[in-house]
């Protein structure tokens, strides 16, 4: 379930960053934000996308840690 809940997070993270970006800011943009549940929902998706990002480059370094040690 661990690999699971790491795979999720990378995907979401590489495949919804630029969307909630977009979205978030065209919204921030447009809106004043007057409900609490819309700024959670949005630093939520933002903190999502960075641990997603964090998690694919460590695994990243170790790939390319590996890599260097076979040479």
């Amino acid at each position: 379930m661990k690999h699971f809940l790491k795979y999720l997070i990378v995907w979401i993270s590489q495949n919804l960053a630029i969307p909630f970006w977009v979205v978030g800011h065209i919204h921030l943009s447009l809106n004043v934000y007057k409900d609490v549940y819309e700024i959670l929902a949005s630093l939520g998706m933002n903190i999502i996308v960075f641990i997603g990002f964090l998690v694919d480059y460590a695994d990243q370094r170790k790939k390319i840690k590996k890599s260097l040690k076979k040479t």
